[in-house]
């Protein structure tokens, strides 16, 4: 996770419909950190509209660096290609969309059905809207009860948040701050208690780049 670069995926899973001709069209969208989540995504679809004939996806990870898709009986670019492209130009990674058809009875020709799956695709990503992801640092540090009240007002300054205060004869703070500002926060901590206390990273993870101003 320490070399984990900005991204943009689905803020959540959703859904949408449109109607084609008769025909249905649900496009189901949800957040995916592997192959094997969007495999069970697909299946989870799959078993919500059992009835329905076809169910078309689409997969992006890891930048793309892993892609798949399918057509799932439909004519052969007709389906599984339009849905990949509206995931690429999108901008985001790790998702993977499903779209589910019922058939109404009227035939929609190769290019009708690519842009029946394409408006499916992009109306279900458009639902669950996309948040940019960055890498955040888990920090830890010990100093006074006089430098802990002045840190507190100071962190938001360099976008840090306090996640757990541990409280004995010192006190053990946790807090989180964007990777790219981790040095920020260590100035901060070593300048506040002259040099007595300096925070560690302890950890990473993605977090949303709006959960902390």
């Amino acid at each position: 996770m320490e070399n984990c670069e900005t991204k943009i995926t689905p803020a959540s899973a959703a859904s949408a419909q449109i109607e084609e001709k008769k025909s249905v069209f649900i496009g189901s969208v949800s957040p995916v950190a592997s192959e094997d989540d969007a495999r069970a995504f697909i299946d989870e679809i799959k078993k919500k509209y059992y009835d329905a004939k076809h169910h078309v996806f689409a997969y992006l990870i890891d930048g793309g660096v892993l892609s798949r898709y399918s057509d799932d009986g439909e004519p052969k670019g007709s389906a599984g290609i339009p849905v990949l492209n509206v995931l690429k130009m999108s901008g985001a990674t790790d998702l993977c969309v499903v779209v589910t058809r019922y058939f109404g009875g009227i035939l929609l020709g190769t290019g009708g059905l690519a842009r029946a799956y394409s408006a499916a695709a992009k109306a279900a990503v458009d639902a669950a809207g996309l948040v940019t992801m960055i890498p955040f640092a888990s920090a830890r540090f010990t100093c006074s009860y006089s430098d802990y009240e002045k840190l507190s007002s100071k962190l938001p300054s360099v976008g840090a948040a306090e996640d757990a205060a541990e409280f004995g004869e010192k006190v053990t703070l946790t807090v989180s701050v964007p990777k790219s500002r981790l040095e920020e926060l260590e100035s901060l901590v070593i300048q506040t208690t002259n040099g007595k206390s300096a925070p560690s990273a302890v950890g990473y993870e993605m977090r949303a780049d709006n959960q902390i101003k």
